[in-house]
């Protein structure tokens, strides 16, 4: 059953918590934070620097007792571009954050991936997706023949490549085209979605952060914040758990029945490789769940066009950030509906996430 918030619930959507660029997030961020208690805030260095040749940052906040049991986990900027939606989140969530439930922290991540946030892309100073990162890298690396297939008419120019993802969905179906062009390729490190030949520095953060703060330990709910994929201004939760797993259990009795399966079909994600997810997989207590809170935008096919036509350009020299404008605006439409819908659902989520941790522990689940 999913939590209920309280009707006294107040949740702002302050539109003007949408920074336009990389130092503005984190410049509200940071505002964000001045003044609560028990906030322990560092930043984390970034081995590249922006276009300005200025140095980039993770912001990384832990809110609330450092040996409390229950944690909630929220990242933005994954993809680099998309932080800023995710950033916007955070932000009104900590200006209007609800009592902590009894045990409880949170521990927030801000702009994971700050290079692609302040240089416009997806993926980060290497090139790599980072929520295609987390595989075994001591094994064979997974395979994608529909990418290798698909790589040399993606690159060809906009008409032909149309033209052959048009083909390739009508030879073997819509979600194999998707899996193909997006579920992941370790084998071509200049194309989108590429998932690297080692663990990235976000990855390694993030590993550090569950080292550090024991997060194996803890009944944790997980949510990553992603923007791009699905109808315009809709914030699915999407579970890569599998369906019949604790996790899934977890998620749907903290959220409620619109959590959205990839492995099931029901969400407007296909399955994906080395997505982050699988680096708390592992150890993640029966009673916890990550979940990806994914705000759409436009459709599919620009999705993919707007990633494609970045790579191409990026390859071809083009590396200024003025001419990013159709890749900001499909991960951060500049509309106010838009922004209204995401603030409102991400910090209905985040909330539901609390009210969902402290709900467990009062009915004795282990905590």
């Amino acid at each position: 059953m999913m939590a209920a918030l309280s009707g006294a619930d107040r949740l702002p959507v302050d539109i003007r918590l949408f920074a336009d660029d990389y130092p503005g997030a984190r410049e509200r961020f940071y505002t964000a934070c001045e003044g609560l208690p028990d906030i322990a805030l560092r930043a984390v260095s970034c081995p590249a620097s922006g276009p300005r040749g200025e140095a980039l940052q993770t912001d990384v906040a832990w809110l609330g007792d450092a040996t409390a049991g229950n944690v909630l986990l929220v990242i933005s900027g994954t993809h680099g571009v998309e932080g800023f939606a995710g950033s916007a989140v955070q932000s009104a969530f900590l200006q209007a954050l609800p009592p902590l439930p009894e045990n409880t922290a949170i521990l927030m991540v801000h702009l994971l991936n700050p290079w692609g946030a302040a240089w416009l892309r997806r993926c980060d100073h290497e090139g790599v997706d980072l929520n295609r990162n987390v595989v075994d890298f001591t094994a064979p690396l997974p395979q994608n023949g529909g990418y290798t297939e698909l790589r040399d008419a993606l690159f060809a120019g906009p008409t032909e490549c149309r033209m052959a993802l048009a083909a390739y969905a009508q030879r073997h179906g819509q979600s194999a085209l998707e899996f193909a062009v997006s579920g992941g390729q370790y084998a071509d490190p200049a194309g989108p979605f590429y998932g690297g030949t080692q663990p990235s520095h976000a990855r390694r953060l993030l590993e550090h952060l569950i080292a550090e703060r024991g997060l194996a330990g803890r009944r944790l709910a997980v949510i990553d914040i992603h923007t791009g994929l699905g109808p315009f201004g809709h914030g699915e939760l999407i579970c890569d758990h599998e369906p019949d797993s604790p996790g899934t259990v977890a998620a749907r009795r903290w959220y409620g029945g619109g959590v959205a399966l990839p492995l099931a079909g029901t969400s407007f994600s296909v399955p994906k490789l080395g997505l982050i997810d699988f680096a708390f997989h592992p150890f993640m207590r029966e009673d916890g769940c990550f979940i990806t809170l994914e705000f759409g935008s436009y459709a599919m096919q620009e999705l993919l066009a707007v990633i494609i036509d970045d790579h191409r350009r990026w390859m071809a020299g083009d590396r200024g950030v003025s001419g990013r404008a159709p890749i900001r605006q499909h991960f951060c439409p500049d509309d106010r509906s838009w922004r209204e819908m995401v603030l409102w659902r991400g910090q209905q989520v985040l909330r539901q996430a609390l009210a969902g941790l402290g709900a467990d522990a009062q009915a004795g689940r282990p905590g």
